[in-house]
Parts: structure tokens; sequence; C-alpha cells
């Protein structure tokens, strides 16, 4: 086993690679950006190196910079969790050259499944069913929409080079294709420096299956069951559990065969994920999508079911020990249930958000484990993925880990910082999910109904409480200043009643006047309101309950005016996102078509197309790519045609 080890990864993960390090005894090396001087990896390693600037590209994703620190620190090995260098094998090769081992598969390996095309090809030689596709690589933009008007629509854009969705198109108009192909190649080649694509053809109401391999290198390999990842957003997985509940024990069989065989096609050697799409209403069949050569987010519910730590056994391999146990010994014991816990907005369309950790608590307990790279004061910027952390819950069979998980979400709080923890505890009570009746276009399509409307009147009056009490004065020596009492008294008149004017961005302000029954301690208030009593975690100006959080300002209508909020309208157009504006399409003066895209923004590897909400002209236009925007910065002004102009219909322009 090595001595030390340098975790070339930030967050969740190096926070759980650090942890598995510690219990063997093996010394960790954290690096961090100076965005993550003070974040929790860094704190909870045994010694930290800077590697740059806040951006990835100047940092995490500099693979000589992670070389030159394990040098420095001494560490004989790097494993690289996932995203950033994870996949790549230029950077595997570059570890071996230095004398480092790379704690991952060989780097042919790497390059093979990390090519989709390749890999398809590769898996189909070996036995394995494949999706219907393109093939070839390095197709032009034509090449790629007459593939797909070939397969016939709809289709699947993805990028060649990497997966978790980033640069994943779902097309189902050929007038649409090459605006889709541009889209997924910007993101693509934003995410994993290469924008090849091939095209597949959609299947429609599919479930997402993966198979969990280890490998090592004496030639055993053996898979350890599968994972459900059919409950995804924007082809990105939010709720995953083991085992599914689709699969018998022959299917079970029959795929993880064919698991084993795609990793040996490709003679791999470490943890790795083999994952294949299932056509709705055909249980037994099955067509492998792509290979993932390193560790998934969704490790914990394979290691809960099989008792296998699987970092540990990344490390184990690396060094060179051969697994203790063939397929026969692996027993699949009980269900578990995991939930990505991330910085986005389900209020504004699960836009990524951002923002400082004011107040956290993660739950924990029997059944229950936390991965997190959260701590109070943690930032929480635009710079890199939005996932925060993990909540997994484990029983003995899935009603039970459903139900702890749910419990655990309501018990998740996270103020500071929008995240999706309560829609994600709705989501697991949906009857469908509770069913197992599951597809990968199920969030989408019940997305809406998961997400409350507007604000409970409890959270308003939960606010005005926590006003009042801070208005309220502290006794001196026992004696209060009647004057400083806001009871509303004034001269000469009957007592006024109190009332706080509040808003939450995006609706519109109401004024609340305090329940007569309430507490209010350092970070809780508890209000009851129409009989009912309701608790609230607070800090600063935030509201949290059962997952769910809200941002709630005085509202001062002078300041708005002032600052500009009043100009807010039809015409504008705002950020709707912390991020980056990388691509402009307009210029002050062009005149637009409504729906017409005009900007691009990008934080944390998703891009959101700003477009025109009415036709008429650019006016006003604030921002230039490469612009660094806050949410709701004014980015643009587009005033309309005037009735009877330009655009207003051909019996108009013609009569």
């Amino acid at each position: 086993m090595f001595d030390t080890v340098l975790v070339a990864n930030r967050g969740e993960i190096a926070v759980r690679v650090i942890q598995t390090l510690r219990a063997l005894g093996v010394r960790s090396v954290a690096v961090f950006s100076d965005a993550d001087a003070d974040a929790r990896h860094v704190r909870e390693a045994d010694t930290a190196v800077r590697i740059g600037p806040a951006p990835a590209t100047e940092s995490y994703l500099r693979g000589e910079r992670l070389i030159e620190a394990a040098a420095r620190t001494g560490a004989q090995a790097i494993h690289p969790g996932y995203g950033f260098l994870a996949e790549n094998a230029g950077f595997a090769r570059a570890c071996a050259d230095a004398g480092l081992v790379f704690i991952g598969p060989p780097p042919e390996a790497i390059a093979l499944m990390g090519d989709k095309i390749r890999a398809k090809e590769t898996v189909g030689a070996a036995g394995v069913p494949v999706v219907p596709g393109s093939s070839g690589s390095g197709l032009t933009d034509d090449q790629l929409a007459a593939a797909a008007r070939e397969i016939g629509m709809p289709v699947l854009f993805k990028p060649s080079a990497g997966g978790g969705g980033k640069g994943m198109r779902l097309t189902r108009l050929e007038s649409a294709l090459l605006e889709e192909i541009a889209s997924a190649r910007r993101e693509a080649r934003s995410s994993f420096g290469d924008d090849t694509l091939l095209v597949e053809r959609w299947i429609d109401r599919p479930r997402h299956i993966e198979i969990q391999v280890l490998a090592d290198a004496h030639g055993e390999v053996v898979h350890l069951g599968e994972r459900e990842c059919s409950l995804q957003r924007r082809h990105q997985k939010v709720i995953e559990e083991a085992p599914s509940i689709l699969l018998d024990e022959s299917t079970r069989a029959a795929m993880g065969a064919a698991a084993v065989e795609a990793a040996r096609s490709c003679g791999y050697v470490g943890a790795g994920t083999v994952e294949f799409i299932v056509p709705g209403g055909d249980r037994g069949a099955y067509y492998f999508m792509e290979m993932n050569t390193r560790l998934q987010v969704e490790h914990p519910v394979t290691e809960l079911i099989t008792g296998i730590d699987l970092v540990e056994w990344q490390l184990r391999i690396a060094a060179g020990e051969p697994l203790p146990y063939g397929q026969d010994d692996i027993t699949l014991t009980g269900h578990a249930v995991e939930a990505r816990i991330c910085a986005e907005d389900p209020s504004r369309g699960f836009l990524p958000s951002g923002g400082t950790v004011l107040a956290l608590s993660e739950p924990r307990g029997a059944g229950i484990r936390t991965d997190s790279g959260l701590s109070e004061g943690t930032e929480v910027s635009s710079l890199y993925d939005p996932m925060l952390s993990k909540v997994i819950a484990y029983g003995p069979d899935r009603p039970t880990a459903l139900r702890k998980l749910r419990a655990a979400l309501a018990q998740t709080v996270t103020l500071g910082v929008p995240t999706n923890a309560g829609f994600l505890r709705r989501l697991l009570a949906h009857p469908a999910v509770v069913s197992g009746d599951l597809d990968t276009g199920l969030v989408e399509r019940e997305a809406g109904g998961l997400v409350p409307e507007g604000v409970a009147d409890e959270v308003y009056a939960a606010a005005a409480a926590i006003r009042l009490t801070r208005l309220s004065p502290v006794p001196d020596q026992g004696w209060t200043d009647p004057f400083s009492v806001p009871s509303g008294w004034r001269l000469g008149g009957t007592p006024a009643p109190l009332a706080f004017p509040l808003r939450v961005a995006g609706l519109e302000p109401v004024t609340q006047r305090p329940p007569t029954d309430f507490t209010v301690t350092d970070d809780t208030v508890t209000v009851t309101t129409d009989g009912v009593t309701h608790t609230f975690h607070h800090a600063g100006a935030w509201l949290g309950r059962d997952g769910d959080s809200w941002h709630i300002q005085d509202h001062d209508p002078v300041a708005a005016l002032l600052s500009g909020a009043a100009h807010a309208g039809a015409d504008t157009l705002a950020a709707p996102m912390p991020g980056t504006v990388t691509v402009v399409k307009v210029s002050v003066g062009d005149r637009v078509e409504a729906g017409q895209s005009l900007l691009v923004v990008e934080a944390m590897k998703m891009e959101h197309v700003i477009s025109a909400p009415h036709a008429g002209t650019v006016t006003e236009l604030d921002v230039t790519p490469g612009s660094t925007v806050a949410m709701d910065q004014l980015l643009a002004v587009v005033t309309p045609d005037e009735p009877g102009g330009e655009g207003e219909g051909t019996e108009a322009a013609h009569g």
C-alpha cells in the first residue's frame, strides 16, 4: 500500500477519498484553487498544496501542477476522483512518466472507452448489444445532421469525449438539428476540451441501468450488481438506487456478464461502470451506452448493498493486490437509495444557484450516510459542478430505504444557497417512484407538480416574527425603555398594526404582520398560524424547512427604484443565474424576432440561452463575451416594434 496519495479533486469526492485514506493509514494530500483555500477537503487532508487561480482551467485541469504537487509532497500515487482529469488518458500517461501511480485504469483503456464511437465498436465486436447510431469520428455538422435524418427523429447528440449529461441534446425536430449540434459542441468543448459528437437513436421512455465492475491486474474481473439511474433531469442523474426493482436474477446475470465482457474488451483495471439503456416495455432488452472509466458519483449505493469499499479497492488494485473474491462470492443485501444535493433553484427552473453557506445541518444516523464537501462559510460559486453533497439511505428493503431517505432530506439544512433537497424529497414520494415505474423522462414530466407555487403564508409569518424579535429591546437590569418597544404606539392615536414589507426574488412583495404566537431562538423560529405550528431553521435572511429554503428580504420600494429594479419588465433580459456570458449574437440597433437566441450564459458547466421576449430592436446591451454576471443582472433590453411597424404581419406590411 502507498504511504502518501494526492487527491486531484475537490468537494465531496475529495473528502470521501481522504476518509478512506485515513482509515487505511495512508497520508493524504489535497490540492486547491484560490476559490477553495478554506474548503473542507483542504482542512481534512494531512497536507494541502495550492495549484492555481479559481478557474478550473488554471488549477484542477492543469495536470503538470498536480504532478508537481505530488512530487513536492512525496506522494507515490494520484487519485483523480471523478470529473476534471479522472478520464483523461494524457494525464494518466503523464503520471506514469513521472513515476506516479494513477489510481484508475490504464491510459489505453481510458482513451478507448473515452471515445464513445470507438467504445461502441469495441464492445459490439465483443458481443455486447449497442444502441443504433452514427459510426466514425470527426463528422461535420452537416454530416451529423444527415446521420440524424437517416436514423430518424428523435435523436440524441452526445459528446464522444465525456459523459455526465454534459453536452447531450435530445432533438425531435429536423429544423433544429444544426442549432442543437452547435450548442452541444460548445458545451462539450467547455466540459471536456473536445467537441466531437456522435448521434444515436433516441429510445422513448427508457430506463438507465448501470453495472459496477472491479478488475485487478491479474486477470480477475467481477461485477457488483446494478444501479437504477433512471431518475434524471437534463440527462443528469438526481436519484440512484441499488439494486434495480426492474431486473430479475437472469437479466441481472446477463447484464453483469455483458459488463464484464465490456471491461475485458478494453483491458480494464480498477473500478469502472458499464452503462446500459433498457427500452421501455421490454425488460429483457438492453443496449450498451458507454463505460465510465472512473469512480461514479453514485458508488455509495453499491458499497452499502455489497459491503465493499470501492475507494479502498481502487487503492489496493492500483497497489498491485489481487481481488480476494470471485463472482460467486458477491452478494447483494438490502436496498440503498442516493439523492444528489445540488446548488440549483427549483423555483427558477432549476437554474444553478450560489452563495455562502450560512447554516448547515446534514443528516446522520442508523442507515443514513452523507457524503459532503460543505461546511458553514463555504462559498458556492458558478465555477465548478453544482453538486454539493449526497444523502444516502440503506434499509432491508426498498420501501424502508425510500422512507428513510425522505426523512433524511427533510432534515437537510443548507441555508444561504438554494438547493434541490425539498424537490427530491417530494420526488421520492411520487407514486411512480414509490411503485418503481421509472423511466428517464419521468422527472421532466412531473417536475412542475413537485415545485410549490409561491411562498406559504407561514413562511412570511416566520420572517415577520424574526424581524419583530430583532427590533425588540433587551432589558437592561430588568428595565425596558417603553419607547423602544415595537408596539405600534403613536402619540394621540390608537396603536398602528405593526407589519413588515417582505420580498422573495421573482415574486411580488407582501406586507406581513407578525403572528401572535411565536418563538425565536438563535437558529430556529416556531410560529403558530390557523392553529398549526410550524418550525423553521433560520440564518440571516434565510428560512428553511423540510429541505426547502427561502431568501426573504426586507422590501424598500424607494431603494428598489434607485437600484434600477423598477426598470425590469417585459422588455428587459436579466441573468437567470450567476455565471459567464460565453456568446453574444447581437449588437445594439439589431432587429430581432420573438424567441431569437441573443446570448448564452454558462454556469456550473450548464448553458442557458437568452432569447428575445418579443420582436423588436436591441436598444441596450450591457455585456460582452467573457463578462461575469450576477443573478438578475441586466443583460439587454429589447424594445418592441411600434404597432403597425416592421414585423407586424403580412396584411399590415402589404395592405
